[in-house]
């Protein structure tokens, strides 16, 4: 695997989880690598943290990315179900250390 690039991998409401290659040198959010491989991340505001549209949750990974920042958490805190590991995807920059995470999409169950 070149320098540049960490795998990323989505787990299915199945449990089964998708791998995504991602390169780290772009300065791609987490948000941008999900829409780009044809997830239902809606990202209504663009990726500000003012719709909660990209809401993910961390299931495996550096603990740190399970911490969210104080705008994700006044917008996470108007949703009606949220996890100690809920992340707005669209805040979340991709990087080395992001490598083999393994994230679940909330955001779709609640907008459906």
């Amino acid at each position: 695997m070149a320098d540049d690039l960490i795998t990323i991998f989505v787990e299915e409401e199945s449990g089964e989880k998708r791998a995504i290659e991602a390169p780290t040198d772009m300065q791609l959010s987490l948000m941008e690598l999900l829409k780009a491989s044809d997830y239902p991340v809606q990202a209504t505001c663009g990726g500000m943290a003012l719709c909660a549209t990209c809401h993910v949750e961390v299931v495996e990974g550096d603990d740190s990315y399970k911490e969210a920042t104080d705008p994700e958490l006044d917008m996470l805190d108007t949703l009606p179900e949220v996890t100690d590991a809920s992340r707005l995807a669209c805040q979340m920059r991709l990087a080395d250390d992001m490598d083999g995470m393994v994230v679940r999409i909330l955001a779709k169950e609640e907008c459906s």
